[in-house]
C-alpha cells in the first residue's frame, strides 16, 4: 500500500498527535510515498511562519534494524534541491544497500523529504540555520517515541548529502561536529568564506572540533574538472576552496572525483558505503556508549589532488597540508579504483535471501543486500535451472543496474520494486524452487528455498 502513512504531525504550535492521513491530502508531487509500517516510522511537520523556522513541510522516514535493541548511531541520506530530488527522498530509507550498512553498525537509516516547490529558494532548507536543523533534531525525539528507541535523539550521526544535501550535511558538521561520525558530500559543500558570486549565502564558521570529523568531497568530473562550463561547472571550484581550507587546518578530509559523471550520483555508493563503513567501525563506541572515538591516524594514506595513486603517509613527498586524506590502506586501494573507473572489485558473495514463502502461487522472499556491491537482481531456479529473473531486466540510467533502480539523488525508484515472482502452474507450491541473489558485480549467493 502506498496511499496512507502513519504520522506525528508537528504544526507551528508544536502540538503532537498521531493521525492516519490519506496521502491525497498533501501537496503534489509529495502526496505519493511508500507506507511506513514497522520497522519504518515517519513524522511530518507542516511549514512554519515563525521567523527562523522551516518554511517548507518535511517528512522524515527512518528504518530501524529489527534485530537492534539499542541503536548505536544514525545514518542520514539527504537529497538535493528541487522537486525531483526532494521527492526522491521519500524512498531513501527503503534502500536495501544503505540498510545493510546501517544494520552492520546497529544504526538507524533516515531519509528526509523537504516539500520544496520547484522554484523556491533551496537555501531555506539546505542551510540548516534556516530551521531545518531544529526540525531534524525534533524529528529524532518524535521518531524515538514512535519506534520505542528514545536513544535516537542522542546517538551520533553519519551524514551523506547530495548537492543541496551536501550543503546541509556539511553545515550540520560545522554546527554539531561533536555528534558527527563522518560526512560524505556528493556534489555540494558548505561555504566557509564569503563568495562574491553567491552573496545571499552566509558562510559557516569552522569550529576546531570539525577538523576531527572524517569528510569526503565527491564531485563529478563534469562539474568543473573536465567540463569547465555549464550549469554545474562551479561545483569543482567550491569543492577545491572547501577542501584546501579544511585540509590546510589539519582536517581529515579527502576528495573522490567521480570519473564518469556530472551532477548525478552514478556509482558513488560503491565508494561512499565502504568509506562510511570504515569510519563507523572506528568511531562508534561499543555497547550503549554514545561517545564518538577519535579517528585513528596510524594507517593514513595520502594522494595528490586529481591523481589516482595514494601512498602511505610516511612515503608521501608532497605537501601533506594539500593532500587527500584517506583513513586506511583498504580505503586507499578502493579509492584508487573508484577515481579511475568506479569499478571497485568485490570477491565476496552476497548473503542469501531469507524468509522464502509462497502463497497462491506467488513466491516472496526477504532480500539481503551485499554491503560492498548491493543487489542487481534475483535468479529463480528449479532443479538448478533458471526459470525467471527479478527484475527481468534490471536498469539504472545513472550507473550499475540495481534491483531497486536508482533515482537522481541515489534513492530507489518509486513505486518500490517487490521481491516476488509468480510461479508457473506446475511449480505453484514452490517446494523445489530456490532464489539466488546476484550482486552488481555478478557475485551469487547460496540458493535459498522454502523452509523444510
Amino acid at each position: 500500500m502506498i496511499n496512507k502513512a502513519r504520522f506525528l504531525h508537528f504544526g507551528t504550535l508544536f502540538c503532537l498527535f498521531l493521525v492516519s492521513l490519506p496521502a491525497g491530502a498533501q501537496n503534489p508531487p509529495y502526496d505519493v510515498f511508500p507506507d511506513a509500517e514497522a520497522p519504518y516510522y515517519r513524522v511530518r511537520y507542516e511549514a512554519s511562519t515563525e521567523p527562523g523556522k522551516l518554511i517548507f513541510p518535511v517528512k522524515y522516514t527512518v528504518w530501524i534494524p529489527p534485530q537492534v535493541k539499542t541503536l548505536r548511531g544514525l545514518i542520514v541520506h539527504q537529497h538535493g534541491c528541487g522537486e525531483g530530488s526532494c521527492k526522491s527522498g521519500l524512498t531513501g530509507a527503503f534502500d536495501l544497500h544503505w540498510q545493510a550498512l546501517a544494520a552492520k553498525h546497529g544504526c538507524a537509516l533516515m531519509a528526509p523529504s523537504y516539500e520544496q516547490p520547484q522554484k523556491a529558494d533551496c537555501q531555506m532548507w539546505c542551510d540548516p540555520r534556516n530551521g531545518s536543523a531544529d526540525a531534524f533534531l525534533q524529528s529524532l525525539v518524535d521518531l524515538g517515541k514512535l519506534s520505542g528507541h528514545a536513544e535516537l535523539a542522542e546517538v551520533p550521526w553519519a551524514l551523506w548529502g547530495h548537492s543541496g544535501g551536501g550543503h546541509w550535511a556539511g553545515g550540520m558538521t560545522m554546527l554539531y561536529p561533536d555528534r558527527v561520525a563522518a560526512t560524505w558530500l556528493r556534489s555540494g559543500v558548505p561555504m566557509l568564506e564569503v563568495n562574491p558570486d553567491r552573496p545571499g549565502i552566509k558562510p559557516h564558521q569552522l569550529p576546531k572540533a570539525a577538523l576531527s570529523v572524517p569528510v569526503m568531497c565527491n564531485p563529478g568530473t563534469k562539474e568543473g574538472v573536465t567540463v569547465k562550463d555549464g550549469r554545474f561547472a562551479r561545483v569543482w571550484p567550491a569543492n577545491e576552496a572547501f577542501f584546501y581550507r579544511m585540509r590546510g587546518e589539519g582536517a581529515l578530509i579527502g576528495i573522490s572525483v567521480d570519473p564518469l559523471t556530472a551532477h548525478e550520483c552514478g556509482n558513488q555508493r560503491y565508494m561512499a558505503i565502504p568509506w562510511l563503513d570504515e569510519c563507523l567501525a572506528k568511531r562508534l563506541a561499543k555497547g550503549d556508549d554514545q561517545t564518538l572515538r577519535p579517528m585513528p591516524t596510524d594507517e593514513v594514506y595520502l594522494a595528490t589532488v586529481l591523481e589516482t595513486k595514494p601512498v602511505a603517509e610516511k612515503q608521501y613527498n608532497g605537501d601533506a597540508a594539500k593532500a587527500i586524506w584517506l583513513p586506511s590502506q583498504r580505503i586507499a586501494q578502493q579509492w584508487s579504483q573508484y577515481v579511475t573507473d568506479t569499478k571497485i572489485a568485490d570477491n565476496t558473495p552476497p548473503p542469501a535471501v531469507q524468509q522464502v514463502s509462497v502463497k497462491d502461487g506467488v513466491l516472496t522472499w526477504q532480500p539481503q543486500a551485499d554491503l560492498e556491491s548491493g543487489i542487481s537482481h534475483f535468479l529463480i531456479q528449479h532443479q538448478g535451472k533458471t526459470i525467471g529473473r527479478v527484475p527481468e531486466t534490471p536498469a539504472n540510467r545513472f550507473g550499475r543496474p540495481l534491483f531497486q533502480g536508482l533515482q537522481y539523488s541515489d534513492t530507489p525508484d518509486m513505486p518500490l520494486v517487490e521481491a516476488q515472482f509468480e510461479l508457473p502452474a506446475e511449480l505453484a507450491s514452490g517446494a523445489s524452487v530456490t532464489v539466488i541473489t546476484v550482486s552488481t558485480v555478478g557475485g551469487k549467493s547460496e540458493p535459498a528455498g522454502l523452509a523444510r
